[in-house]
């Protein structure tokens, strides 16, 4: 009998070690999830909860009119204004980190491709040239193409192993190579080398063409930012003399800002639409 209560004893507790102290496996993320689901897992944090997402956003925005309210004394409408601006500010940084992340793996995707396609004429079979790109590939691609190694490792299936890759990346220049991949793994035969410098040569120009593009397009996308943010910058400064401040408070102020935050989001749009590039979707996810 205490043999076998100290079996149990032993049982519970190193299950609760392994609880905290055992590498968790990375949550993949859904691809038909909900926006921000896929803004997180665009974003290359597939491992946060919309959930928390939102929070943070409430966090934000309570702080600030919280602020604003103390350094006005009372302006409710200021700090309504600043609270949402502050509440939408986590989102712009997902937004940011997206474009970041998208542009910094389309130009490494070219090499990670050569890669393949010198494993390939090396003598490797396809499983093992994708995993090879969890050391010899790109720096920015190696954790995934790590537990992408890892998961065909446990599994041996090289289907699902791809598809969880293709989640985690997030990435429409990845959905095309990884699904080049697998009709390569299901067709077979030797063109799997021209195919992989093909496609290797197709990116490179894409990017390159996409670079230029966009050096010519970022002062569109500066003036219309610094136009945005402009009026409300001299709010915010104009928050510390009391006396002019406390006239938004009323609710003439409250139209005017209203007004003038409606006209700032309609102008922003309008100039992002015009001066922005075409965003290539997710569409074999």
């Amino acid at each position: 009998m205490g043999a076998l209560v100290g079996l149990g004893f032993g049982i519970g507790a190193l299950l609760i070690w392994s609880a905290f102290f055992l590498p968790r496996q990375p949550k993949v993320p859904d691809p038909r999830g909900s926006r921000a689901e896929q803004l997180l897992a665009r974003a290359g944090l597939g491992d946060v909860s919309p959930t928390s997402l939102t929070a943070l956003c409430g966090v934000l925005a309570v702080v600030a009119f919280v602020v604003v309210q103390a350094v006005t004394g009372g302006a409710a409408p200021v700090g309504l204004c600043f609270a949402l601006m502050a509440g939408y500010l986590p989102i712009g940084v997902l937004k940011s980190r997206v474009r970041k992340r998208q542009a910094e793996f389309a130009e490494v995707w070219p090499d990670a491709v050569d890669n393949l396609a010198s494993g390939v004429r090396a003598g490797l079979s396809l499983p093992e040239a994708v995993s090879s790109l969890a050391t010899n590939g790109p720096e920015p691609l190696r954790p995934d193409f790590d537990q992408f190694a890892l998961d065909y490792q446990v599994t041996g299936r090289f289907d699902e192993s791809l598809e969880r890759l293709k989640q985690r990346l997030a990435d429409p220049v990845g959905d095309r190579v990884i699904e080049g991949l697998r009709i390569a793994r299901e067709v077979g035969g030797g063109e799997l080398g021209r195919l992989l410098r093909n496609l290797s040569g197709y990116l490179r120009d894409e990017a390159r063409t996409r670079s230029e593009l966009e050096s010519r397009q970022a002062w569109t996308v500066n003036g219309a930012r610094l136009a945005v943010a402009a009026p409300w910058v001299v709010l915010l400064f104009m928050s510390f003399q009391g006396e002019v401040i406390r006239r938004y408070a009323t609710v003439g102020g409250a139209i005017v800002l209203g007004i003038g935050g409606a006209v700032c989001v309609f102008a922003y749009a309008v100039m992002m639409r015009i001066g922005r590039l075409p965003v290539e979707q997710r569409i074999l996810r």
